[in-house]
């Protein structure tokens, strides 16, 4: 069974947000939930097609009711097995009609390091201060949820 933080802890600027939680699983099967496609598509609520390889972009649609319309797209930064993933994306991309192609994008890291009771899974957002200031606050707030949401389904996935 996988457990988390009651509440996961959260640090925080304009510009970042770090938020961690424990997971009663070896590093190396979150690394596998985290860089699988696969398994990233089922725990995150995605259908994206092909491999997590760095300096690739990778693109689907999200599985998550009200959200089929958005096509998601990241590009990956970093594989370190077992200990480091990361990626880039469009923040709350989640307007039909809207290119955000032509914005920055914010880096999401994932670290893994041994805790007691499992795996300290610890998920840094940063970037948001190139935002375009119309978007920069909803986007964090909703990309700061969305990770706290995420880290709960992975911990569900990984207690299957």
């Amino acid at each position: 069974m996988t457990t988390a933080h009651a509440t996961p802890t959260m640090s925080s600027t304009t510009d970042r947000f770090e938020t961690d939680t424990v997971l009663d699983a070896s590093r190396s099967r979150v690394w596998h939930a985290l860089t699988d496609v696969k398994q990233f598509n089922q725990w995150f609520g995605v259908n994206l097609a092909g491999e997590f390889v760095c300096g690739q972009e990778i693109t689907g649609s999200i599985t998550i009711r009200g959200y089929e319309h958005v096509q998601m797209t990241l590009w990956v930064e970093t594989m370190e097995p077992e200990r480091r993933f990361a990626f880039r994306w469009h923040p709350y991309a989640i307007e039909a009609n809207v290119d955000y192609s032509k914005e920055p994008t914010t880096l999401v890291t994932f670290t893994l390091e041994d805790a007691e009771g499992g795996t300290l899974l610890t998920v840094v957002e940063s970037g948001f201060d190139a935002i375009p200031e119309a978007r920069r606050l909803p986007a964090f707030k909703a990309n700061y949820s969305g990770w706290v949401g995420q880290l709960k389904n992975i911990k569900k996935y990984l207690a299957s």
